[in-house]
């Protein structure tokens, strides 16, 4: 299995994009910024999975911890934990 390049307590953004293949990153957090839980694994890219291709190379995963933010942009003081895989993750200040 390969190292995991981000470290729990990282602050990482996800990237903002339109794929052009079947996507697992919710579209409401596209942007979000947040802090990395855990490292979950490394599992085969669902993306080529969804295109019976066989998903390789392997993908890391990360569990993300995100503020919940109400309609004002204020944190409402909940939280969104998501799975989201390397690719879609930067690091951020």
């Amino acid at each position: 299995m390969a190292e995991p390049r981000l470290a729990p307590g990282t602050p990482v953004r996800v990237r903002v994009g339109f794929p052009t293949t079947h996507c697992r990153t919710p579209f409401f957090l596209r942007g979000a910024t947040g802090i990395v839980e855990a490292f979950v694994g490394v599992f085969h890219d669902p993306e080529k999975l969804a295109y019976h291709k066989p998903g390789l190379p392997g993908r890391a995963l990360y569990r993300v911890r995100f503020d919940h933010l109400g309609p004002d942009g204020a944190p409402t003081g909940d939280e969104v934990i998501a799975d989201i895989y390397d690719h879609w993750l930067e690091a951020s200040r």
